[in-house]
């Protein structure tokens, strides 16, 4: 895509090939790009037209209905925080007093349009000309773009003095080849400059990779990790004013026809008990185990670790808790191959579901070595329990 084919996209003839593409997505590539031709669309805009048709029946789950009228690149859309958690991030900077925020690195816009849904107005910033003519393009087809204007620029060039407030997703994908980026001194912008902000803008957010060291969080800063119906998505460091608790884990939870949001808090610094396995194990979200907040858990749960690195918990009850998933373990055993198999072929379980922290075995190869066989369900937990590896075998809790 370049900023040609973007405007072609933009123009009546454009609008009209989007809508013939949008009902040939998720199809024959082949056939889809015969089928617009046929139709007398020139070969360039059929082509431009049915990858963003491709992209925009991808991008429903982040951005739900909105994705239809949205123009995007792949990497903005890997990168793209998803609607429910820019909406949550947009509505606590409000709540904190920002009226002005810089969206330093703005990308397709998915945070800023939050951002001014929420009132705020928005300064976007974005390195790459395609990419910032999509998100003013973006603010224009959801009527925003009185509140989120965007320029192309750099984003370290930016007078912060102009705003009250900044966000700053810096890019975590190398230009020209797309590969992640995983050191955090290699983002762009800079790490250095990204951990600055704080010091000139009292209300600071960065969006960072959930894999974050937790050495590298600032002195003060809150960092908070996120997950969407169980899938890790993203962590961010709130600065200044805005940190409120050292740690926290944000679970966000799908309920009927939206997302209920479930918060737990703590140091980050306390151990669980440690204990042996107990009726039922506790499998934490991962925005749980990666804010460091398992031994928190534990004290709601009344819970105890089977091993102080490993992070399943222990308990004689099953409670209800939004932020584990609950297993009933019929068996602790000693891990030995031949042993489970047999006692698989005897309960007659013929799947099984494997969980695994804390053990070396790859879950595809045991499936083949275990033979299964029968009509019957289990969960297999491979892990260790006081440094030896320990195999669980449970059944869900409802």
């Amino acid at each position: 895509m370049d900023l040609d084919q973007l405007a072609a996209l933009r123009t009546p003839e454009g609008s009209a090939a989007l809508a013939a593409a949008a009902g040939l997505a998720g199809g024959d590539p082949l056939a889809a790009a015969s089928a617009l031709r046929s139709a007398g669309v020139p070969p360039a805009l059929a082509a431009a037209a049915l990858t963003q048709a491709e992209l925009r029946h991808r991008a429903v789950g982040k951005f739900g209905p909105a994705a239809a009228g949205m123009f995007l690149t792949r990497a903005g859309l890997e990168q793209a925080t998803r609607r429910v958690v820019a909406d949550r991030r947009a509505e606590r900077l409000h709540a904190a007093g920002v009226r002005t925020l810089a969206d330093l690195g703005c990308g397709l816009g998915a945070d800023a349009l939050a951002a001014a849904r929420a009132g705020i107005r928005v300064y976007g910033v974005e390195a790459d000309p395609v990419t910032a003519e999509m998100a003013a393009a973006n603010a224009a087809a959801a009527g925003l773009a009185e509140r989120f204007t965007v320029e192309c620029g750099d984003a370290t060039a930016f007078d912060v003095s102009r705003v009250d407030g900044v966000f700053c997703d810096p890019a975590r994908r190398r230009a020209g080849t797309g590969r992640r980026i995983f050191d955090p001194r290699a983002y762009s912008p800079p790490w250095d400059f990204v951990t600055g902000l704080a010091e000139r803008v009292p209300r600071t957010v960065v969006k960072v990779a959930p894999g974050l060291d937790h050495a590298l969080i600032p002195p003060g800063a809150e960092a908070e990790w996120v997950s969407v119906d169980g899938d890790l998505v993203e962590a961010a460091l709130w600065c200044g004013e805005l940190a409120r608790e050292p740690r926290r884990a944000t679970v966000h939870r799908q309920e009927g026809a939206g997302f209920r949001r479930h918060e737990l808090t703590g140091s980050g610094a306390v151990e669980a008990p440690v204990g042996p396995p107990r009726r039922y194990l506790y499998d934490p979200d991962a925005a749980v185990v990666r804010a460091h907040l398992v031994a928190e858990l534990a004290g709601e749960l009344d819970a105890t670790l089977g091993d102080p690195s490993i992070a399943y918990l222990y308990g004689d009850q099953p409670t209800r808790t939004p932020y584990a998933r609950c297993l009933e373990v019929t068996d602790v055993l000693p891990f030995s191959l031949k042993r489970l198999r047999a006692l698989l072929r005897d309960r007659r379980v013929g799947r099984v579901e494997i969980l695994k922290r804390g053990s070396a075995l790859t879950p595809e190869q045991l499936r083949k070595d275990l033979r299964l066989a029968g009509d019957q369900a289990a969960s297999l937990v491979l892990t260790r329990v006081a440094g030896s590896p320990t195999v669980l075998v449970c059944r869900p809790v409802d």
